[in-house]
């Protein structure tokens, strides 16, 4: 077997239970990718899983993944060796934090040529999550006032550009740190939550998309004007639980609770590779870590401090 580097899962190890280790490169099937990885943007998806104990049956984590197709299955006819791609290996059992990994061929599309590969790596997972609240879930229309709890990261970074491109007025909430980032980003306001509560103040809104914080759902709803929409994405896992179990109860009336889980489409996959090619969204990279170096990224990460998106890059 031909060997490759990887983060690997194993729970004795301390302080993270992710190592740096050789692994037998995977080999594709009639029906997959093998993808040469370049860099892999790191998501919430990976860090709660690894705490959850949910871990990928190859033990690799990584979803959001660059590189360049190594070699192709006999039934794979959209690309070819060479061709540089973007991918959301979520929905695939991960893998993305090694040197090569495994796509089908549905969950990859054309790496922007506008973007560099670090910029790349944070578009699929972050942005697709960011077009399905707004788009699918929040219906948002031109006009609209949103607000986005939780603009700093990288969902929240994007949620922000997207809202601004349908035509909304968007309030940001963040941390102090990231405000400049905000107003950079396109926000109309921004609320910094260490000194203003947005939940008493007199405005209302047609839509809030929940990234990041716990607050309370009957006091979010409070805000929310006639035929309002709520959007769980992210948060403390107590709020995301109970927007699940009782976003329907409090969807009676014309406001309405909703959550969002994220489900990768070519479609919506090209969409926002295309914005980020025609610099209508930009990527927002705080820093990059090199492979080896990958479990102290994820412990970063999981503070839940970043400015937009960690990058793992793979020589």
């Amino acid at each position: 077997m031909v060997m490759m580097k990887a983060i690997v899962y194993n729970k004795k190890a301390l302080p993270y239970r992710l190592v740096y280790s050789d692994v037998d490169q995977p080999i594709p099937n009639d029906d997959e990718l093998l993808i040469q990885v370049q860099a892999v943007s790191l998501n919430a998806a990976d860090y709660r899983s690894l705490k959850l104990g949910i871990i990928p049956q190859k033990k690799i984590f990584g979803a959001d993944i660059v590189g360049i197709v190594e070699s192709v299955g006999k039934n794979i006819h959209a690309y070819k060796p060479g061709d540089q791609l973007i991918g959301n290996l979520a929905e695939y059992g991960f893998g993305g934090l090694a040197e090569y990994a495994l796509a089908p061929e549905r969950l990859v599309t054309a790496k922007p040529v506008n973007c560099s590969v670090a910029e790349a790596a944070t578009l699929p997972m972050a942005g697709q999550t960011a077009l399905q609240a707004l788009r699918n879930k929040g219906e948002i229309k031109p006009g609209d006032d949103v607000l986005i709890i939780g603009s700093g990261g990288g969902v929240g970074s994007y949620a922000v550009q997207l809202a601004k491109f349908f035509g909304a007025r968007v309030t940001a909430v963040c941390s102090p740190k990231n405000v400049e980032q905000a107003r950079w980003l396109g926000a109309d306001d921004v609320v910094d939550y260490t000194t203003d509560n947005f939940l008493t103040d007199k405005r209302s809104y047609d839509l809030i998309v929940a990234i990041n914080g716990n607050y309370s759902l009957l006091a979010c709803k409070r805000i929310l004007r006639p035929g309002g929409r709520y959007v769980m994405v992210g948060g403390a896992l107590t709020q995301v639980f109970k927007a699940i179990l009782f976003g329907r109860l409090l969807s009676f009336g014309t406001k309405k609770i909703r959550s969002l889980a994220e489900k990768t489409t070519v479609t919506d996959l090209e969409f926002i590779a295309q914005l980020a090619n025609d610099k209508k969204i930009k990527p927002v990279v705080e820093t990059c870590y090199p492979l080896e170096q990958a479990p102290e990224a994820m412990h970063y990460l999981a503070e839940g401090h970043c400015k937009g998106k960690i990058v793992i890059t793979i020589d």
